[in-house]
């Protein structure tokens, strides 16, 4: 097989994001779906997410019940979130038995599925704490630049969960966070994975290719071949921004690029889409050894 990591490229200099190369001006967005961008009523402080769709909840309760600070749902939805309700009424959690047209306004869509909840907003970590707390061994994750859409990034998420990501770096610049729509499309996998908020880019790179990771710029044309190559036990997979690609000095700085090969009749996959191929390809590397 191909070997496209003998190279070790510089990484980009500076001292902070601001060093960037400027990328040209973005299109503008097109209107968000009518049930996506009403504006909703905000959870109860700053400190907290609103959050929507059954598996998201259920995945919320499983793993750190005691951020939730207020549940709202409709009757129908009361036989299946039972253990839920009663551990509101044991800690005095607030819950509210609600109509459908009222948690389309809470959750600004009408994709919540009956449940809405107000829970505690986890940060992202550093990384070097994510870092030292990373076991030995093959690992991979993500380093999204300029992924902003939530759709995207809840399939990321969910992805991820799947394929046993280690992690999903997010640049220090961009506003990427999660969100309600976000967390319902990734279906619980939000809670699955962590996120890690990087700092200056040169010292991001320094820091990973230190604990053995090897960089992956994932590309439309002119890379490796992603099911040729031979890739590594501890990888990062750096995944550009929809429509754009990703920062050409990031990716320039990258150990290897790496492209998905395929028929031609459309131009490339939804980063989305791409990154579920990517990840497949990482699983299937570690169970051939």
């Amino acid at each position: 097989m191909s070997s496209p990591w003998d190279r070790r490229p510089t990484p980009p200099r500076g001292t902070g994001s601001g060093d960037r190369p400027s990328r040209p001006p973005r299109p503008p967005r097109p209107p968000a779906p009518r049930d996506e961008a009403r504006a909703a009523p905000v959870a109860g402080s700053r400190d907290e997410l609103r959050l929507y769709g059954i598996n998201a909840v259920q995945a919320v309760f499983a793993r750190r019940p005691d951020a939730i600070r207020k549940v709202y749902l409709t009757e129908a939805r009361i036989p299946s979130f039972k253990a839920l309700l009663a551990w509101c009424v044991k800690h005095r959690v607030g819950y509210r038995v609600v109509a459908e047209d009222d948690l389309d306004r809470l959750a600004a869509s009408q994709h919540h599925e009956g449940i809405v909840v107000d829970v505690r907003k986890t940060e992202p970590r550093a990384l070097g704490d994510w870092l030292r707390e990373l076991p030995a061994g093959p690992a991979s994750a993500l380093w999204l630049d300029g992924v902003g859409n939530p759709h995207n990034f809840g399939a990321i998420l969910r992805s991820a969960a799947h394929f046993g990501v280690s992690a999903i770096l997010l640049p220090p610049q961009g506003g990427l966070a999660l969100s309600g729509a976000a967390a319902r499309v990734a279906e619980g996998g939000a809670e699955q994975v962590p996120l890690v908020r990087l700092g200056n880019t040169a010292n991001a790179i320094a820091q990973l290719r230190g604990a053995g990771f090897s960089l992956a710029a994932t590309v439309v044309r002119g890379g490796d071949d992603l099911f040729a190559a031979r890739l590594p036990e501890r990888l990062i997979y750096v995944m550009g921004a929809e429509g754009e690609g990703m920062d050409a000095q990031l990716a320039a700085a990258c150990d290897a690029r790496l492209s998905i090969p395929g028929t031609g009749a459309v131009e490339s996959l939804n980063v989305a889409s791409a990154t579920a191929v990517f990840l497949a390809q990482w699983r299937q590397r570690l169970r051939k050894g």
